[in-house]
């Protein structure tokens, strides 16, 4: 236990607290498909995907781990590009209805 508590610094602080975003995303996932009775990913699972996996990527890199980098840069990707469609879902409903979405309740499916 000392020999853990001797390894805590900024950077493995840093590195839980992404894990913590990158993993709390599942839950919130499950949680909202629970309540809806069918699988759905609403829009903050990837809101948590980015800043989880940035956060990682940076620890990542701070560690000089290759293997780990790669992993966390290709879901930056993906993230972002799914953060980018939520926003281009909410711009066609604002023009075609006049009212906006929450892009954190849209569910991407």
């Amino acid at each position: 236990m000392e020999n853990l508590i001797t390894h805590i610094n900024f950077w493995v602080v840093l590195g839980f607290i992404g894990q913590i975003l990158f993993g709390s995303r599942f839950f919130i996932q499950w949680i909202i498909s629970e309540k809806h009775g069918e699988s759905i990913i609403p829009g903050v699972f990837w809101y948590l995907s980015m800043a989880g996996s940035v956060i990682l990527f940076t620890y990542a890199t701070y560690k000089r781990d290759p293997v780990f980098i790669i992993g966390q840069s290709s879901g930056i990707f993906i993230y972002t590009r799914n953060i980018m469609l939520i926003y281009k879902k909410k711009r066609l409903l604002t023009t075609a209805t006049g009212e906006g979405i929450n892009p954190l309740k849209t569910a991407v499916e």
